[in-house]
């Protein structure tokens, strides 16, 4: 004779198996199409900095004491007057979204290939005076400055313009939402044969999300 409530009990089980299973299915789709709706919102935000193109216009920088910097396309500026130390490279972003620069870093290198593959440290960087902004698309600038001359960069940066050494450049930039923040890596050497500088990148790194390497 069938045991009606045994039955009823399993049919119950299988049923209640079934509805887990599905809603199971439903979560994880639904967080799947979350995740790529905010990784779509993300790449529409997302900048990233290069270096100008050489048919870019030229950037006339004006620092706050006057000092005024002319950088071409594809170009940089590293020069020493009146006891300060004067730096800018000429930039394009080549993301899709507003790119803000936080902070930089700079170091000599004698030799381009020293430079390393390091991950510099966001407690390193030196923030911006004023926010500097890189429209999408677009090309625009980066300055910075060195007045004090028992900054721990100071006596080795006056030699390296003496000497005409490469110079590395690390900018720390993010969208204009305050994430994604990236560390990209410039350098900046003499140009031959016409004289002045030149920038390239070599090394990014992501800050607030995983490398893609």
């Amino acid at each position: 004779m069938a045991d009606w409530a045994t039955i009823s009990s399993l049919a119950t089980a299988g049923g209640t198996l079934v509805l887990a299973v599905a809603t199971f299915a439903s979560v994880r789709s639904a967080n799947r199409s979350a995740r790529l709706a905010e990784l779509s919102l993300l790449t529409g935000l997302r900048p990233v900095l290069i270096p100008s193109r050489a048919d870019d216009p030229v950037e006339r920088i004006r620092f706050v004491d006057g000092q005024v910097l002319e950088v071409p396309g594809h170009g940089a500026s590293f020069e020493v007057a009146n006891g300060n130390i004067y730096l800018a490279i000429g930039l394009r972003n080549g993301g899709a979204g507003l790119a803000v620069i936080h902070g930089w870093r700079v170091e000599p290198r004698e030799v381009p290939g020293s430079a390393g593959m390091d991950v510099p440290e966001v407690t390193d960087f030196r923030r911006q005076q004023r926010d500097l902004y890189i429209p999408a698309g677009d090309s625009g600038f980066w300055q910075g400055a060195i007045r004090d001359h028992d900054d721990r960069s100071y006596e080795s940066m006056c030699a390296a313009a003496g000497s005409g050494a490469w110079v590395m450049v690390d900018l720390l930039y993010g969208d204009h939402e305050g994430g994604q923040r990236t560390i990209a890596r410039f350098g900046i050497s003499p140009a031959d044969p016409g004289g002045g500088y030149e920038a390239q990148v070599s090394r990014y790194w992501n800050v607030d999300r995983a490398d893609p390497r």
